[in-house]
């Protein structure tokens, strides 16, 4: 069943991955969208400039309408819910707390009682340090700690969501180290990609953090790192058809690279020589720090997800030369 084919709600459509996915329905010829959204003061506003939709309301708005009136905006096959504070510095706990956990429960119940097809991002963040593995097909959630209260705010809603069986109606999706365009707006959540690509350009060389783990040695700390256009297909494949799928989703390429090996592939898409310096992490990342994430994504094939990830070094060139050369948005 296509859950698609019926109108579609983006929450946060005008963020990262939010105005990616929108980008991708456009695609595939769907703009029956309603979006939503905090566009406040920053610049994401231009994310949505080149998309199509149907309606835009501002995310305070929604919520309020959607706590009295419930159903007043009528049949939704599909909600996508990307919106959420996804700073892991964001030290104000009751902020994150009403924004990615009491919201996400209330869109949750509202999808649920409207048999609304409901994908929500979850985060990599909920494994912590990956000490205790990052399996999605581990049931037992209660063994995770995550390092930081952005983290633990993704994870509240998972436990919330297994503990009142949403799991088995809905998916969480676990996104691991997403770059692309359209963060722009991100500040200093933006990927390495886009910061060094800057640095590139304002200094000619690049700072990486050093290593205070003795296991990895410094520019060696390894993520998984996944291009957001193969997040948003893998996103989207939850709503497409295939398997009734439900639970928790890894998304990621399913290796993990250095730092070092994605600094390299920057500066290969700008045909020049590799120039790295190490400098301090700040002391409030240092107990936070992830050494290494890789995505197991088995679970994910066994839905029937067949397409390939994009190499690193592809993916990195298609978003230097396509996206930040020119400085053009998805859909430009």
């Amino acid at each position: 069943m296509n859950a698609l084919n019926g109108r579609i709600l983006v929450t946060g459509g005008a963020g990262f991955i939010g105005s990616a996915l929108i980008w991708a329905l456009n695609q595939r010829g769907y703009t029956n969208i309603v979006v939503t959204d905090y566009l406040g003061q920053d610049e994401k506003w231009r994310n949505l400039v080149p998309l199509k939709f149907d309606d835009y309301v501002e995310a305070g708005e929604f919520r309020t309408r959607l706590a009295t009136k419930g159903s007043c905006f009528g049949k939704f096959s599909a909600a996508f819910h990307l919106g959420a504070c996804s700073a892991t510095t964001e030290r104000n706990a009751s902020y994150l707390i009403d924004n990615n956990f009491a919201y996400t429960k209330e869109l949750a119940l509202w999808a649920l009682e409207h048999d609304t097809r409901f994908v929500y991002a979850s985060s990599a963040a909920t494994y912590g340090d990956g000490a205790l593995g990052m399996d999605d097909r581990d049931e037992d959630l209660n063994r995770l700690r995550p390092l930081n209260m952005y983290g633990y705010s993704k994870h509240l809603f998972d436990l919330h969501a297994q503990q009142h069986g949403w799991l088995d109606r809905i998916v969480g999706v676990k996104y691991f180290n997403v770059f692309g365009p359209n963060e722009d707006h991100k500040g200093d959540m933006r990927s390495l990609v886009n910061k060094a690509y800057q640095q590139i350009q304002s200094t000619g060389k690049v700072g990486l953090f050093k290593s205070y783990h003795p296991d990895y040695k410094d520019g060696e700390q390894m993520r998984d790192f996944l291009y957001v256009k193969d997040a948003i297909e893998m996103t989207l494949h939850f709503a497409e058809g295939g398997l009734p799928a439900h639970g928790l989703y890894n998304l990621g390429s399913g290796e993990a690279n250095t730092w070092l090996t994605l600094t390299k592939a920057i500066f290969k898409a700008l045909d020049r020589e590799p120039e790295i310096e190490f400098i301090e992490m700040p002391e409030v990342l240092q107990g936070k720090y992830q050494y290494f994430t890789q995505a197991n994504i088995s679970k994910l094939r066994s839905t029937g997800y067949t397409r390939p990830m994009t190499p690193l070094i592809d993916s990195v060139r298609d978003y230097v030369q396509s996206a930040l050369v020119p400085d053009k948005k998805l859909g430009e």
